[in-house]
This record gives structure tokens, C-alpha cells and sequence, in this order.
């Protein structure tokens, strides 16, 4: 591949977000001025808004969720930043990390010094079954949703499909759920803000207080392998397999290097690239990869002129949790086959050897589609500066990653960042 690199140099100054969950008083573009708010605070020498260029903003379907369209400007305007130029970015649950992308590429290449990035969706406005048929259009409407497909479904299959080749049971799910929950307890802003164990106990307290029988769940995976608990979504996913639906919103400052020194003496350098694109899931000879992720990842190696040793952790697209085992292999971050070993391992939580979804990833944070790819952003951009609190990872890390997957990996698009 050949070996290409941004026209200059492009950093991450500040960066924002809101609460992710339910928030019936509130709607997308609040949740952005919320993101925005906290971003614009965070500059350490701080900034004129004026000073802003541009908007990239991922949204993935304020049509369908809150029959809103065009949203871009008039998000602009919300937060006071008409007449800028605003784009809306639609690539399914990838559209924010694309966003993102845009926003690098526009200033690498001197069109802009300071543009704003980011995304949001309120999803919570509509009922669990609108939102399922939502989500739906990013898969193939002609083939596979006729056919009864929707996005658990597909998972579900790619699912069976690794166990099936690789001859594994599929506990190792669960210990996705269990790590991610455990990240996401320390997180704030997470919509699941608890630990497994803090839900098992709950529930057996609830039902101590109804006079019904309390549940013996020896541990965690006892109360995930319990079908009241936990119930089968498509099998073999269950409902602890998969995010939810949420609420939310992410902003990101990007500035050119030059100019990146006199707003924080702690920029992270974008430092590589990349984006790639597939046909839908049922025309694959292949589930247990996604190769636009494999495509996207080695541009964005090649671009940074790292391996996947140097990357020392990494938000991936968990929207159920086969996808974050499916990508850390993707990432070349385990052999094939040895990703699901590699959870059950621990190698994956915050104190192993590669740190995965220290947020708590789409799975605990939770997955407004729009924002998620955003969100993932803001995440290394804690970690790479040190401020994220209890949940931060030991030892410096100085190159972090992020990876965001549109549909079933018709669109993925991953993103290199360094503290240098």
C-alpha cells in the first residue's frame, strides 16, 4: 500500500462530551450544546468560538428519530456558530467517526486551521420496535431485511460463525460484558454505569423487597447464563451482548500544528488514517472479519508508520460483543481465532497488554450512533493527556486508536493518535 501522509500536521486541543442514556426533556441538538459547552471549557489557554471555521457533524438519522433533517446548520446555529461552513455526515453508526476524519483531512490539507467535529442522535423518542426498523436501513433493504435481518441478528450469525471456525463456546462474550461493564462503572457519562455484579445484587435485593425468591447466582456468569436475567435477544446473543439505545453527543477542536501549541501544551497529533467500505453482510464470504476494517487499519498503519504493537489501547465498535472480539483481530491485535482467548485472558482489560474500551465502550457507555465514533475520540484523547480519572490506564500511554464500524462493516473508518 502506498504510503500516504497527511499534507500537515493536525492536532486534538479540546474535546467534549455529554452524558450518554435516556434524556426525555432534551433533544439531539441540546445534547451537542452540551458536548460543545464542555469542549470549548477544556482549552487550556482558551479560544474564541469565532475562531472556529467549520463544522463536521456525524448524524445518523434525526429524519427518522426526530424528524429533522438538515441538521448541520441548524445545529450551527444553535450554538452560535452560523455563518460557518456546516456539513452533516451520514455513514450509519460510523457517521461521527467519519466526521472526524473529514474535519482531519480538511485541515491537513490547509483548507481550514480550526474546524469543530462531532456528532449526536436522540434515539429515545421512538419505541424499541421504530428503533430496530431505524437501525435496519443501514442494512441491505432490497435482501436482507425482507429476509427478517435486523443488526442482532447479523451479529448473531457472525456470532456462530466464529465459534463455529474457530471451535470455541461462547463464554468469552461474557467477558466482554463483564469488562466493559467494569470500564464503565468508572465512567461518568456512561448510560451503564455499573458493574455486573452491582446489577446481579441489585436485582436480587428487588426481589428480596417483593417478598419473591431471591436468585442464586454464584457470579457474574452464572447471572449472564440466566435467561430471566438475561434474555436471548438472536441467538446467541443475549440482551447483556448488545448496547443499548441511547442519547448523545461528542465534540472534538481540530487545529493544524501550528497553531496547536498556543491553545495546550498537551496536543494529540493525529498521526494516522484510514477508511474503507464493503458490500452488506449476506453477499460476504466472510463473517468472522470485517475487511473494510482490515482495509482501513492498514492505511492508517501504513500512514502513522506504526504496527499494532505500538498502539497502547483502543476504543473499537462494540455494538454487540462478538464485534469487539472480531476487532481486535481485525486490528492485528491478535492472531485470528485468539481474540476470544485474549478477553478471557484479561490481555484486553485496563491494567493488561492491551487495554480495550477503558470507556466502557458502546456496550456500558452506550451507542448514540451518531455520536459514538465522536465519543471513541474524546476516550483517547482523555487517556493520551492523562485525565481520565479512575479509570485511567497506568504507565503513560502515548499512541492510542480508535475504530468505528458503519452497519455491519460496510463502513469502517479508524483513526492514530500520539502524545508526543
Amino acid at each position: 500500500m502506498k504510503r500516504r501522509k497527511l499534507g500537515r500536521g493536525v492536532s486534538i486541543v479540546a474535546a467534549g462530551m455529554s452524558s450518554f442514556g435516556v434524556f426525555p426533556g432534551k433533544v439531539s441538538r441540546d445534547l451537542f450544546l452540551d458536548a460543545y459547552l464542555e469542549m470549548i471549557g477544556c482549552v487550556d489557554r482558551g479560544i474564541d468560538p469565532k475562531d472556529i471555521e467549520a463544522i463536521y457533524l456525524g448524524n445518523y438519522s434525526s429524519d427518522i428519530f426526530e424528524g429533522q433533517g438538515h441538521t448541520a446548520p441548524i445545529v450551527a446555529d444553535w450554538i452560535g456558530l452560523t455563518p460557518r461552513a456546516a456539513v452533516r455526515i451520514e455513514d450509519a453508526c460510523a457517521s461521527s467517526g467519519v466526521a472526524f476524519r473529514q474535519a482531519v483531512l480538511a485541515v491537513a490539507s490547509g483548507a481550514y486551521d480550526i474546524v469543530l467535529a462531532g456528532g449526536m442522535e436522540k434515539m429515545t423518542n421512538l419505541p424499541t420496535e421504530k428503533v430496530t426498523d431505524a437501525l435496519a436501513t443501514a442494512g441491505d433493504m432490497m435482501f436482507e431485511i425482507p429476509a427478517g435481518f435486523t443488526f442482532p441478528s447479523f451479529y448473531a450469525v457472525m456470532a456462530t460463525a466464529y465459534a463455529s471456525r474457530y471451535n470455541v463456546g461462547l463464554e468469552f462474550l461474557k467477558h466482554v460484558t463483564i469488562k466493559n461493564h467494569n470500564n464503565g462503572s468508572l465512567n461518568p457519562k456512561a448510560q451503564f454505569g455499573q458493574k455486573i455484579s452491582d446489577l446481579m445484587e441489585a436485582k436480587k435485593k428487588a426481589a428480596a423487597a417483593k417478598g419473591k425468591p431471591v436468585p442464586e447466582w454464584s457470579d457474574e456468569m452464572a447471572f449472564l447464563a440466566d435467561e430471566r436475567a438475561n434474555p436471548t435477544i438472536a441467538w446467541p446473543l443475549q440482551l447483556f451482548d448488545c448496547s443499548p439505545i441511547s442519547d448523545g453527543a461528542a465534540a472534538v477542536l481540530v487545529v493544524s500544528d501550528e497553531i496547536a501549541r498556543s491553545l495546550t501544551d498537551t496536543p494529540i497529533h493525529i498521526i494516522g488514517t484510514g477508511q474503507a467500505s464493503d458490500g452488506a453482510l449476506h453477499a460476504r464470504k466472510e463473517l468472522t472479519s470485517i475487511a473494510s476494517a482490515r482495509l482501513a487499519v492498514e492505511e492508517a498503519y501504513t500512514m502513522a508508520g506504526i504496527g499494532p504493537k505500538d498502539v497502547d489501547l483502543a476504543e473499537v465498535h462494540d455494538c454487540f460483543t462478538i464485534a469487539e472480539v472480531i476487532a481486535t483481530e481485525d486490528l492485528g491485535f491478535f492472531p485470528v481465532g485468539e481474540g476470544c482467548r485474549a478477553v478471557v485472558e484479561g490481555k484486553t482489560r485496563r491494567d493488561g497488554g492491551k487495554p480495550i474500551n477503558t470507556s466502557g465502550g458502546l456496550k456500558s457507555k452506550g451507542h448514540p450512533v451518531g455520536a459514538s465514533g465522536a465519543g471513541q475520540v474524546v476516550e483517547i484523547w482523555k487517556q493520551l493527556r492523562g485525565v481520565a480519572g479512575e479509570r485511567q490506564v497506568d504507565g503513560g500511554p502515548s499512541i492510542g486508536l480508535t475504530h468505528n464500524v458503519g452497519g455491519t462493516g460496510q463502513t469502517t473508518v479508524v483513526n492514530i493518535f500520539e502524545r508526543k
